[in-house]
């Protein structure tokens, strides 16, 4: 029996440092199918529905995985799908069939029906093709749940003049297949979406708001479908900074009744990705885990390759813009500017430990007045050299000196705790061995944590919770603890001593 993602945070509450990996059991993982055309394949040019739609997913506290045999990137990688770009229904229908057997999925998003022209009078062939997907799924997976799309109207006339009698029959299709075992639900798509403001110049593919209404049409009909979560995140967004047309959000968490307590710890964290992609989310279940505890928690959102075209060196600008706007905010805020700790994954790690270590590459213009320094650090598998034999240096080169924090470290270099896999393949030991004697040789404190046959990285958030999740929250708590950021029962008073070697 499965149990819910706020029960194992509790348990990671309650552990401090006391955790068996065998108290922790996975949330479901819905795997969803998403099949179709080009509106469902997506395209530099114009915006698709399975990010947005995945982003209201995991917001809202389900874990889902998409699965197919074809990918495209959006900002947090890969994303699978069945979408044929200029292909019939008929012709998807022969190739998503045979690629749901490879790839099952528990659910289906099925949104088919153009590519013909209104002379064909195609509408009964179209019909047919999506009956027979709909079938062909069922003999791989007698439980799969298809969420049948009538098909969002386009102003490319008269081609797809068709689509309102295609609509028409796709409900009667649903209402036919529709049965309690299987479930054949209808999802209007058609219903508010207009061609006029909601598609790119050829009135056909979704802009950024067209996408956003199918992402909601299909979120609503998941929601009535999937078991609720137990936990949901909803965080506070705000702008931090402005730049190049380009607005950058902290998400923010707030201990519960905060508005008359006295200024609280905070801790900012950076997502992974390499600095090309990734997303705030990564680090909602960390912001909830310690808005709990009582600090001010936030995800930050800044720069990437994937996104805004830019280098690590824009990204880590952003990092020291968060942490400043942090401390210039910090009375509206509730937060104690002498306790701020970042925290990051890989290239977010590098992020977190350059505002941390590298002096320079600030955001000209900024009052500096505010400093842009961390009073702690935490970094999951953080890309600490960026020389030519470490990652990234590609991206970088001659400047690696600049941003690379294992070649900036002095005795300003805020207390560090570091986890990393013995088996990491992008970050070695030896890197995080070297990061851990520089900085104690400056006179300063660093706590390397290496684990055994995690990887890299250590637990992949979009999977849900993990054990190593529990473990190393626990292990951050009871570091910060021994820093006086917060009091916790049962925390060691004189320091703490985790250079050690985990076993799965």
């Amino acid at each position: 029996m499965t149990r819910k993602i706020s029960i194992l945070l509790w348990i990671c509450i309650l552990s401090l440092g006391s955790f068996s990996r065998a108290e922790a059991a996975a949330q479901r993982i819905y795997r969803i199918m998403p099949v179709g055309d080009s509106i469902t394949e997506g395209r530099s040019d114009f915006s698709c529905y399975r990010y947005p739609l995945w982003e209201k997913l995991f917001t809202a506290g389900y874990l889902v995985e998409y699965v197919g045999s074809r990918t495209n990137e959006s900002r947090i990688g890969p994303l699978p799908h069945e979408g044929y770009g200029g292909m019939t229904p008929e012709f998807i229908a022969t190739n998503a069939v045979s690629s749901f057997q490879k790839y099952p999925a528990d659910i289906v998003l099925l949104h088919a029906g153009g590519n013909h022209f209104s002379v064909e009078n195609p509408v009964d062939g179209i019909v047919a093709a999506n009956e027979s997907m709909i079938r062909g799924f069922r003999k791989v997976n007698t439980n799969v749940i298809v969420l049948l799309a009538q098909v969002i109207p386009s102003g490319k006339l008269p081609k797809y003049s068709y689509f309102p009698q295609l609509n028409e029959k796709l409900s009667k299709l649903a209402a036919r297949l529709n049965t309690p075992s299987q479930p054949v639900i209808l999802v209007n798509q058609a219903e508010g979406f207009d061609w006029r403001t909601d598609t790119i110049n050829d009135h056909v593919h979704p802009n950024a708001m067209g996408a956003e209404k199918m992402a909601c049409r299909w979120f609503a009909a998941l929601t009535n479908l999937l078991a609720t979560p137990e936990q949901s995140f909803h965080p506070k967004i705000v702008s931090y900074k402005k730049i190049g047309g380009v607005e950058l959000t902290l998400h923010i968490f707030l201990p519960s009744a905060c508005s008359n307590a006295a200024p609280r710890p905070a801790i900012i964290f950076f997502f992974g990705g390499a600095c090309q992609a990734g997303t705030p989310l990564q680090f909602y279940p960390e912001c909830a885990h310690f808005a709990g505890k009582g600090f001010v928690a936030i995800s930050a959102d800044y720069r990437t390759g994937l996104v805004n075209h830019t280098t690590p060196l824009e990204s880590v600008a952003d990092g020291k813009s968060a942490i400043r706007w942090l401390r210039q905010h910090a009375t509206e805020w509730g937060i104690d500017p002498a306790r701020i700790v970042a925290a990051g994954a890989s290239a977010g790690g590098q992020v977190a430990a350059a505002a941390g270590i590298v002096p320079g590459l600030d955001e000209p213009g900024e009052d500096f007045k505010s400093s842009s320094q961390p009073d702690a650090l935490i970094l999951w598998y953080p890309i600490g050299d960026k020389a030519s034999d470490g990652y990234g240096y590609d991206r970088v080169k001659e400047r690696f000196t600049e941003i690379s924090p294992l070649h900036n470290i002095d005795s300003r270099t805020p207390p560090t705790l570091v986890f990393l896999d013995a088996q990491d393949k992008l970050i070695p030991v030896k890197t995080g061995e070297e990061f851990k004697t520089s900085i104690e040789k400056a006179g300063g404190r660093c706590e390397l944590k290496l684990f055994a046959g995690a990887g890299h990285p250590i637990y992949e958030y979009r999977h849900g919770n993990s054990p190593y999740r529990c473990e190393i929250l626990a292990d951050a708590d009871a570091f910060l603890a021994a820093l006086g950021f917060f009091n916790m029962p049962g925390a060691p008073k004189n320091g703490i001593n985790i250079y050690s070697t985990g076993t799965p």
